[in-house]
């Protein structure tokens, strides 16, 4: 295990598939398993909305073509959305025109990967992706704390 995974609690950390076939959800779980991580499956966009409601994820790896609610849509809706606009968002699809990347891309995307997937590119990019979310999350303490800090200040100058 590299160094870099060592120092990260993959255990905490919260992954949402979201693709409307079972198969497909399957196997990245199964790829998924290896990092220790809670993987947590939705079946179409309008349930991936309804889970990230509940628990916002880590990361959400996402299909484009699916019923109700296409991948680009929700992928918009989290990136609109204040709470989640920082959840990294992983397409990944079948789908392999130029355009449809361009159609990614302004929904909000942070990285594509194409199907069928390969389980090292999987992991790789999972966690490169939920290293620069645990940095975000970090640095927004660190910044919270000072930020209170320099409030506490301010109050003992008065």
């Amino acid at each position: 295990m590299a160094e870099a995974d060592k120092k990260l609690d993959w255990e905490n950390s919260d992954i949402l598939v979201v693709d409307d076939n079972a198969q497909n959800a399957e196997l990245m779980e199964a790829y998924l398993e290896c990092l220790d991580c809670q993987v947590r499956i939705a079946v179409d966009g309008v349930d991936a909305l309804e889970k990230i409601a509940e628990k916002v994820p880590d990361i959400v790896l996402l299909d484009i073509m699916m019923p109700r609610m296409s991948g680009f849509e929700v992928c918009r809706r989290i990136k609109a959305d204040d709470a989640t606009k920082n959840v990294p968002v992983l397409i990944v699809t079948a789908l392999n025109e130029i355009s449809d990347v361009e159609r990614g891309v302004e929904s909000g995307a942070d990285d594509f990967l194409s199907k069928p997937v390969n389980k090292l590119e999987l992991l790789t990019r999972v966690k490169s992706l939920l290293r620069v979310r645990h940095l975000q999350s970090e640095l927004e303490r660190t910044l919270s704390y000072l930020a209170d800090l320099e409030d506490e200040q301010m109050d003992e100058d008065l």
